[in-house]
């Protein structure tokens, strides 16, 4: 290794004494220094040291067995600033005379099989190197590491327990079957670490929630308190995520300690928004497609390889299709489309050419947000919106996968709704602003799975099983009463469960004395206990577990002649109430009703209320939502004070395009010559606008509420359930990220400001419950609840009922279940609507704030809509280009307004 203060390396001589983070390097053994500066030598000038930022504070932390959460940009090295500490730790053990044990010392949990697979292969190199060294030695030193997940099969599953693997990577399921496997879980008493990987992505749904508890009922399982790394990307609140990743000391008391590796910022970002027009509505459409697939064609050219993401897999097929026709440059052999539909094999085969460096361009939609290192990508493209900061940085992140590389991204604005959003968005990332992940909270059907899965494990006292939940992060919040319906279900304490073939999963009882029938005598007498029921009870946890649903698609039938039509995905139809229009196979339907698995419709002309992409674009985060309504704010002043020129000065100090420049200053001048500032949303206004549509016969209310879809889709719904109560008629509703429409027939009225303006912050809950009775939407989340709390079982004796079989049994039961007192499963399937959906908690600040005074509710009538309105009034714009027939109607809005602003300006002229 050279001298005391030099070392040598295949790159040359460095002196420690010019390196910032030599003492880092003396914590590691001298086998892992060598191999580490023969690896990442060559990057001392760049990164001013040994290691990457998040390396150097994360490595001694973890050195020192403290819990850390490292939060870095892909590319910076933070994985490996995770296993660095845990592999040299392992290799001193394992050349001391004590050894190490046949058992799992480091489990590392990941979200994605894929990226198991390459953290796998990632942690071969530097095993397999140090153990080369010290073989070079004479030492024989084995770690062994192994990945386990649910296509494992059995041959490799009873080999680890035979030759166990001392670093095992798996997924959150996989760790919560192990907890209950009597043999293997043995195996997990000496976990000494848990790396949790890419955590922003599990926090944010269930599959987090499980995999906490599964973390505390390993700590509860393990000798010691295993130390807990959590890796995440560029993610907010950091102290929120390290509380999650660590978890409490005590029901109910303060978080374990930890540690904030704060790296998030360490990379150079060179990010703009491109928009193909200044004027993208008169802009003829083949014009925009020109210029947008021109551009991106130049850009791939200028670049090694290229990254495109679109926010649906039909768009990432639709571009890597256009570039192909497009141009000769584009084939088989150097262009690729990847997404979740996609065979498993074709994904892996672009997988590999990535890694590999082979592919000019590949289109994607979210499939490659997380994971797999693609370290030739030098440029990310992200057509239309990615809705949130955070994803915005994630993706753009692929590119320039090394420390040291500029990240350039582009982003391709091709509506005007979404060059708004865009141009705050890119903003807001150069300012180093990131959207909060929400954590769902005291979920029941994660907390059934859990207890029952202790039971099995038991009998155990039920303070130890409560504790184990109430331990996790997402249940510090746990009372008396959530644990009383969680414990009354569990134990089928209601009438005629038995009769619906619900049965009892656990008994709870005191410990009977040793004379009595059930006593156990490693307890106290008298002690409340939890055990299992049924013989079957550790077969049906082991293969019914998880979070994450079954989904289907269903029939689409003609009510009259009973014609099939086609299919949709069960999630498009949540967005479906009865009455609302839908496109399928070009032809037009209004929807009516769901039995089981089959839709009914009727034909017909009206226009779509719901595009067909709704289901799988995902919601402007309510955090970005309410940064774009204080632009609008600042905009609208600097338009009030030196017009257009200062609007134009203003944005151009954004990683804008000049065409965008144009656009956004272009649009918010009309509107505001149209129909007068008060008609725009801002932070402390939300504008109602008024339409009369005598074509339609129908009576049209654009609320601007600039929130985010999960918030309009709840308000909405809040809002047209009093109206149709006020008005006694059917509403129509449809909903987007910035407003949502509300229709009602012409002849029918309503003060909808005055309603907004009346609604009680307590009575939101309430209302919104009551708005969602008999919908599709709580038809399905009962399944999924349902299935999830075990109370329709997934498999059973061998049979795997499909996710459409899972529906008609919940129908069954949702009536049964409803009329039950305090019932979990519906319980939870109200508060994960509201909460995780519907955004209650937004919906409720807001209201608050118009009830005080800080929001103010402003209407505006018109006779054709706004500008800012035209997105609500179409509502079928797709992620790549408008549809022909949509862009008739937006120019025919356009044309209305630039009339009657002509027709203002003539009358001031006269005047």
């Amino acid at each position: 290794m050279g001298d005391a203060d030099g070392i040598a390396s295949d790159a040359g001589e460095f002196d420690r004494r010019e390196v910032d983070d030599a003492d880092v390097l003396e914590l590691l053994e001298p086998v892992v220094q060598e191999w580490w500066v023969e690896q990442f030598g060559e990057f001392v000038p760049q990164n001013g040291g040994f290691f990457t930022p998040p390396q150097k504070e994360a490595i001694p932390l973890i050195h020192e067995g403290k819990n850390a959460l490292v939060a870095s940009p892909t590319g910076s090295g933070k994985t490996l600033s995770g296993y660095c500490s845990i592999i040299n730790e392992l290799f001193r053990r394992d050349r001391t005379e004590e050894g190490l044990d046949n058992s799992v010392y480091c489990l590392y949990v990941s979200p994605l099989k894929s990226l198991a697979n390459d953290i796998h292969r990632n942690l071969e190199v530097p095993l397999d190197g140090i153990t080369e060294k010290l073989a070079d030695r004479g030492e024989d030193v084995e770690i062994r590491h192994a990945i386990r997940h649910g296509d494992t099969d059995d041959s490799e599953r009873q080999a680890m327990l035979t030759e166990t693997p001392h670093i095992l990577n798996t997924t959150p399921e996989t760790l919560a079957i192990l907890l209950n496997s009597p043999k293997f879980k043995e195996k997990l008493r000496t976990v000494e670490y848990v790396i949790v990987d890419e955590i922003h992505s599990l926090a944010e749904n269930k599959r987090g929630t499980h995999l906490s508890v599964s973390l505390e009922r390993l700590e509860a399982l393990a000798d010691g308190s295993p130390t807990r790394i959590g890796c995440s990307a560029t993610v907010e609140p950091l102290d929120a995520m390290a509380e999650f990743l660590v978890g409490r000391r005590a029901p109910g008391g303060e978080p374990r300690e930890y540690e904030l590796v704060d790296t998030r910022f360490v990379r150079e970002f060179d990010i703009e928004l491109t928009c193909p027009a200044e004027d993208l509505i008169d802009t003829p459409a083949d014009v925009v497609n020109d210029r947008f697939y021109r551009q991106l064609h130049d850009l791939v050219g200028d670049h090694t390889n290229t990254l495109v993401f679109t926010n649906t897999r039909s768009g990432a097929e639709r571009v890597l299709h256009n570039l192909r026709e497009r141009f000769d440059a584009y084939d088989e052999d150097n262009s690729g489309c990847h997404h979740g539909s996609l065979a498993k094999e074709k994904r892996q085969a672009i997988e590999e050419d990535l890694k590999r460096g082979e592919l000019d361009v590949v289109t994607t939609s979210t499939s490659l947000e997380l994971g797999i290192d693609m370290p030739y990508i030098d440029l990310v493209v992200q057509v239309g919106s990615p809705k949130s900061v955070a994803a915005l940085l994630q993706r753009v992140g692929r590119a320039g996968h090394q420390l040291g590389e500029t990240v350039t991204g582009r982003v391709f604005a091709l509506d005007r709704d979404e060059l708004i959003e865009c141009a705050v968005m890119l903003t807001k990332a150069e300012e180093g602003f990131v959207d909060r992940v929400f954590v769902p909270e005291t979920a029941q059907d994660v907390a059934a799975q859990h207890v029952y899965g202790m039971a099995i494990n038991g009998p155990r006292p039920e303070a130890e099983i409560r504790g184990i939940l109430e331990r996790a992060y997402p249940y510090r919040e746990y009372g008396d009463n959530e644990w009383e319906q969680l414990c009354r279900y569990l134990t089928a304490d209601y009438e005629g469960m038995e009769a619906k073939n619900v049965y009892a999963k656990i008994w709870r009882d005191t410990n009977d004395p040793p004379d009595g029938e059930y006593h156990y005598d490693e307890f106290d007498v008298g002690e409340p206990l939890i055990g299992k029921r049924g013989r079957l009870a550790r077969v049906i946890y082991m293969t019914n577990i998880g979070t994450i649903p079954d989904s289907f698609t269903c029939d689409v039938f003609t009510r009259s002649g009973d014609q099939w039509v086609g299919q949709l995905d069960e999630e498009y139809l949540d967005t479906l109430e009865s009455g609302d229009v839908f496109v399928l196979g070009g032809d037009r339907f209004e929807y009516r009703y769901r039995r089981g698995s089959k839709v009914y419709v009727d034909r017909t002309a009206a226009r779509p209320t719901v595009p067909s992409w709704f289901s799988e674009r995902l919601p402007l985060s309510y955090d970005l939502a309410r940064e774009i309504l204080a632009f609008q704010r600042e905009l609208l002043d600097r338009l009030a004070e030196g017009g257009r020129s200062a609007v134009r000065v203003w944005v151009r100090e954004l990683p804008l395009d000049e065409h965008s420049v144009q656009a956004i200053t272009r649009m918010f001048d009309e509107q505001v010559r149209y129909a007068g500032s008060e008609s725009v949303s801002t932070d402390s206004r939300l504008v109602i606008e008024e339409e009369l549509d005598h074509d339609e016969y129908e009576r049209h209310y654009y609320v601007h509420s600039n929130y985010g879809r999960r918030f309009n889709d709840g308000l909405s719904r809040l809002l047209a359930y009093r109206c149709a109560q006020e008005a006694n008629a059917n509403v129509k509703v449809a909903v987007a990220d910035h407003g949502f429409t509300l229709s009602l027939p012409l002849n029918r009225k309503v003060d909808l400001a005055g309603i907004l303006e009346s609604v009680e912050p307590t009575e939101v809950r309430a209302d919104l419950r009551a708005s969602l009775d008999g919908t599709d939407l709580l038809q399905r989340y009962f399944r999924i609840n349902a299935t999830r709390s075990l109370m329709i079982l997934k498999r059973y004796k061998g049979y795997e009922k499909s996710a459409s079989e899972q529906q008609v049994n919940s129908e069954m039961l949702l009536g049964f279940a409803e009329d039950l007192a305090d019932f979990a499963v519906i319980e939870e399937t109200y508060r994960e609507i509201l909460e995780d959906k519907l955004n209650v908690a937004g919906i409720e600040e807001v209201v608050a704030g118009i009830q005080s005074g800080e929001v103010t509710v402003a209407s505006t009538r018109v006779d054709s809509p706004t500008p800012k309105a035209f997105g609500l009034a179409t509502l079928m714009a797709s992620d790549v280009v408008l549809a022909e027939d949509e862009s008739a109607v937006l120019q025919e809005f356009h044309q209305r307004v630039l009339e009657e602003i002509e027709g203002q300006d003539r009358d001031q002229s006269r005047a």
